[in-house]
C-alpha cells in the first residue's frame, strides 16, 4: 500500500517547477502502478502548447478557469471546475489559463519524476528518477 500526502510529496523532491506551470508527482513510474498521478498548477495568463507524443493523459480540473484548444480539428473547448479532458490520440494542443487551475492529472506510460517539456512540447519516456528518501 501507498500512503503519500500532497504535503510530503511537495517537501520530498516531487514539485516539479516550470515555465507556466509546476506539478506534483504523487505516483511515479517506480511505484509500480502502470500509470502516474500529479497535481498541476498552471499559472494564470499562462499559454502552453503541448504535444504528448510518447504519453496518454487524462485530466480533470479541479479550481480555476481556462481552455484548451485542438490543434489538429481547430475547436476550442471551456475548462472548470469539474471538467475532464483525454488527449487519447496524442493530440496537439494549447492549454490556457485564465486564472489559476489546479489539475488532478494521469500519465500512461508513467512518468519518471524530473520531466519538463521538450521543444515540441512533450515528455521523454525516459528521464532522472525521483527516489523516495530512505
Amino acid at each position: 500500500m501507498i500512503v503519500r500526502t500532497l504535503e510530503t510529496a511537495e517537501r520530498g523532491g516531487r514539485r516539479i517547477v516550470s515555465k507556466g506551470w509546476e506539478s506534483t508527482r504523487l505516483l511515479l513510474k517506480n511505484d509500480g502502478m502502470g500509470f502516474s498521478f500529479h497535481v498541476t498548477t498552471i499559472y494564470a495568463g499562462a499559454s502552453l502548447e503541448l504535444h504528448y507524443q510518447n504519453h496518454l493523459e487524462s485530466v480533470y480540473c479541479m479550481s480555476g478557469e481556462g481552455e484548451i484548444a485542438d490543434l489538429a480539428g481547430g475547436q476550442v473547448y471551456p475548462i472548470g471546475p469539474g471538467t475532464i479532458y483525454a488527449l487519447d490520440q496524442h493530440d496537439k494542443h494549447v492549454l490556457r489559463a485564465f486564472t489559476e487551475m489546479k489539475m488532478a492529472c494521469v500519465f500512461n506510460p508513467p512518468l519518471h519524476g524530473k520531466e519538463v517539456h521538450n521543444a515540441q512540447g512533450a515528455y521523454e519516456l525516459q528521464a532522472e528518477e525521483i527516489r523516495d528518501p530512505a
